[in-house]
């Protein structure tokens, strides 16, 4: 997990993201022991209290569970709950952007297709 500090993005939700990102990736499995407090601000240089702010974001939400003679655990079904979720909140709204400019450029549906697929293949669109 890699924070940017330059970001506008405050570094406790930066932090929270980092753990969805290792769940999302299997990383992190259900029932697994999530990173602690400590362990993320030494690894990180921040503040504990900034780490324990991310991962109480992810406890508010379900993700994360307190778990009894052990530190947070990964909720059951947190990667389903968390793939939903931004899949519905991130995602589709990326869609709603690309879909918004491609109407500014007069793309039909075929370049639209066309450009995804060249993105997929070379990570890249091939700009004629």
């Amino acid at each position: 997990m890699r924070l940017d500090f330059d970001n506008v993005k405050p570094v406790y939700v930066q932090i929270a993201e980092g753990i969805e990102d290792d769940i999302l990736s299997g990383v992190l499995g259900e029932g697994d022991q999530a990173y602690s407090q400590l362990i993320l601000a030494r690894a990180l240089n921040v503040n504990p209290a900034t780490a324990a702010k991310g991962i109480n974001v992810l406890v508010g939400k379900g993700i994360l569970v307190k778990q009894r003679g052990h530190s947070m655990v990964v909720a059951e079904g947190a990667p389903e709950r968390l793939r939903r979720e931004r899949l519905h909140s991130g995602f589709r709204a990326r869609i709603g952007e690309l879909m918004a400019e491609a109407g500014k450029l007069n793309l039909s549906r075929e370049e639209i297709i066309t450009a995804i697929r060249e993105f997929d293949q070379r990570g890249e669109i091939d700009n004629e």
